[in-house]
């Protein structure tokens, strides 16, 4: 996780989000949710293109533009929610964009503003998203806490058919639905789940994980997906490409056979460490709650390497008065975006380090034995 900071805003910028709009937390770290002790989240995510406009690789602006302004039309007239929160993202505040990529309702990419783009978030719960004019010409996401793929995908397809009703999606009788990469090409389908995996890394077997799931056709990342790392010892785990394959089998694949698999793995990992290890591990759970405690400076990836321990503690019972909510919501407080926007102040590198670790101890004042 990268603690440099974001590039200058573009120009007529769209007034920073309302702070009532975005809660401090996101529902996704909330620790609900089936085996919520090693599964963060899980998200469903849909590729979608109009029929009879150029992929984005081939538009210019003005397409761009035309497809952006049909887009929010039909997204703000299915009915996908009470509340929601429509964004021009090339016109947003470079802070609020970054923020919107710590809280996954979009992507780095996404956030670049380079060109019309557009968002649309649920509210309060932030559990659907769509992007318009990232890769495809629309990503429609439904983000979850615990293993709830099933819930996600519901959510998801949902969207998607009340929006067929209005738009004419791209589609090949003989490849399914059509879209800018061909991984994505079939059902257009991308399933994923948020994994923290500790004991795995501490007992060496992560690369069991990782190489199971690779023999299903299954992708891991880190923390922000693609070309990320496992900060925090988080992983994401996503099937590669969808031709071919139907909803129901990948979600099979993912939900039903290789996170359980890993979910016990990780369980197993751990009852060995405290069964072998017990004075270890409560070592390295009670340091790096010191640390955190302690520390005047903390940098985003030694903060999210602490906070992975600390929580673990918790589930363990090492760390008895520190709940696992409270760890949770950190991941997402101590990322840069979200740390200026709780002190709202704009800081350089070095005042971030400070103000991060004054949020940790602050929050974590009560955890003790």
């Amino acid at each position: 996780m990268s603690d440099t900071p974001p590039p200058p805003p573009p120009s007529s910028p769209q007034p920073p989000i309302p702070p009532e709009q975005l809660r401090a937390g996101a529902h996704w770290l909330t620790g609900d949710g089936a085996d919520n002790d090693v599964v963060i989240s899980s998200r469903v995510r849909i590729a979608r293109n109009i029929d009879g406009f150029a992929f984005l690789s081939k538009a210019d602006n003005d397409l761009r533009q035309q497809t952006l302004e049909l887009c929010r039309d039909r997204l703000m007239h299915c009915g996908l929610g009470r509340r929601t929160l429509w964004l021009d993202v090339h016109k947003t505040p470079t802070l609020d964009r970054t923020l919107l990529v710590e809280r996954h309702l979009m992507s780095k990419e996404h956030a670049r503003g380079d060109a019309p783009r557009g968002l649309l978030v649920s509210l309060p719960d932030e559990h659907l998203s769509v992007m318009v004019n990232e890769e495809d010409h629309l990503r429609l996401q439904s983000l979850r806490a615990g293993l709830a793929l099933s819930q996600a995908w519901a959510q998801v397809n949902d969207a998607d058919d009340r929006l067929d009703g209005l738009i004419d999606f791209a589609f090949s009788p003989r490849f399914g639905y059509l879209t800018s990469c061909p991984t994505n090409v079939g059902c257009g389908v991308r399933m994923s789940v948020m994994l923290h995996l500790p004991a795995l890394r501490l007992t060496n077997d992560i690369d069991k994980a990782k190489r199971a799931a690779r023999d299903m056709n299954l992708t891991v990342r880190g923390f922000y997906g693609e070309g990320s790392e496992a900060t925090g010892d988080l992983y994401q785990i996503s099937n590669q490409t969808t031709l071919g394959k139907s909803e129901a089998a990948l979600l099979n694949d993912i939900e039903a056979d290789i996170v359980p698999d890993i979910v016990r793995a990780e369980r197993e990992a751990r009852r060995r460490i405290m069964d072998v290890r017990r004075r270890f591990m409560e070592d390295l759970c009670w340091r790096a709650l010191g640390t955190l405690r302690a520390a005047r400076l903390l940098a985003p990836e030694e903060a999210l390497t602490m906070l992975s321990l600390t929580r673990l503690g918790a589930l363990l019972g090492i760390l008895p008065n520190l709940s696992e909510a409270t760890v949770n919501q950190l991941m997402l407080m101590v990322q840069p975006a979200h740390l200026q926007r709780i002190t709202g102040q704009d800081m350089d590198q070095q005042r971030r380090r400070e103000a991060r670790a004054d949020l940790v101890r602050a929050r974590l004042a009560g955890a003790h034995g």
